[in-house]
């Protein structure tokens, strides 16, 4: 598995409600939700996004509230892959339960930039900065975190499991 895109950047404690304001939460329709990703702190991010970018963050992104929501709009939104010093535990848990990439990679996280092109090999770990011709080292996803992204989220991959 991998991925390519043009990086977003934000710093630290990046939260749940910065990456999907409360006042929005009145519809369960994501594409509606995703249109108001990230928009307290980058106002023009869903203009700008496009289907594979990448998003760069400082440390405990995710932090907040436990909603779901916050990792379904950064997918919705077109975003293939977070990458972040460090994230808070259950938006960890979530993005991975959604089928939303995210990597713990703090020399990646310091380095690269916004606007930089990155390109990810999930199956190594490594991010490469094709920008900067830099390469980073994260953790590879294990066997079964890996079958939950590529099914699509954990109940995708449980119903695939079962059908077997």
């Amino acid at each position: 598995m991998q991925a390519k895109g043009t990086v977003h950047r934000y710093g630290d404690n990046v939260d749940t409600d910065v990456i999907i304001p409360a006042r929005y939460l009145n519809t369960t329709n994501h594409k509606e939700l995703a249109a108001h990703c990230m928009e307290d702190i980058d106002a023009d991010f869903v203009k700008k996004a496009k289907k594979g970018d990448i998003m760069v963050a400082g440390s405990n992104f995710g932090c907040g509230s436990s909603r779901e929501h916050a990792p379904i709009v950064i997918k919705e939104s077109g975003i293939s892959c977070v990458i972040a010093k460090s994230f808070a535990r259950i938006f960890y848990r979530n993005a991975i339960n959604i089928g939303l990439p995210i990597l713990e990679c703090e020399e990646a996280s310091e380095k690269i930039g916004a606007g930089d092109e990155v390109e990810i090999n999930f199956d190594t770990g490594v991010i490469t900065n094709i920008t900067k011709s830099e390469s980073f080292q994260a953790a590879a996803f294990p066997e079964f975190i890996k079958n939950i992204i590529a099914s699509g989220g954990l109940l995708n991959s449980i119903q695939k499991d079962t059908a077997k």
